[in-house]
């Protein structure tokens, strides 16, 4: 069975989350059932935005990379934290060392600013979330 990991920070948009979810669940009922999504964050309940809390799999601090094929990463809204979590050394770290195995890394909106944050698009093409603010915090 192959795994990929949610990542969430806090503040996280719970309808991107919702996506990665749906799209791996259907996988396991009409798909060829090989997939399936695990979440962690820095705690064991992570509040999204408008409120939803989301009980995680894992926590970060528990994370072996070697587990997993791939880690998906939703956006989320400054107004409710997310970039104090998906800056943080540690969630951009993980996302390092999915880079260094070659693993898949995917995004929604501006969940690709902690992948550029991390360093691991230097050199490289990616499209993101065009209403970005000038001075924005990447």
């Amino acid at each position: 069975m192959k795994k990929v990991l949610l990542l969430l920070a806090k503040g996280f948009e719970s309808f991107e989350a919702s996506v990665f979810i749906d799209v791996i669940g259907w996988n396991l009922v009409d798909g060829d059932k090989t997939t399936k999504l695990y979440s962690c964050g820095f705690t064991k309940e992570v509040s999204g935005s408008f409120g939803v809390r989301f009980n995680v799999d894992y926590l970060l601090s528990e994370m072996k990379v070697n587990d997993f094929e791939a880690l998906a990463i939703p956006g989320g809204f400054e107004e409710y934290g997310f970039y104090e979590e998906a800056y943080h050394p540690e969630f951009l770290e993980l996302i390092r060392h999915f880079d260094r195995q070659g693993k898949i890394i995917a995004s929604i909106c501006v969940g690709a600013l902690p992948i550029a944050k991390s360093g691991v698009l230097n050199q490289r093409l990616a499209t993101t979330y065009n209403h970005i603010k000038v001075g924005s915090r990447i």
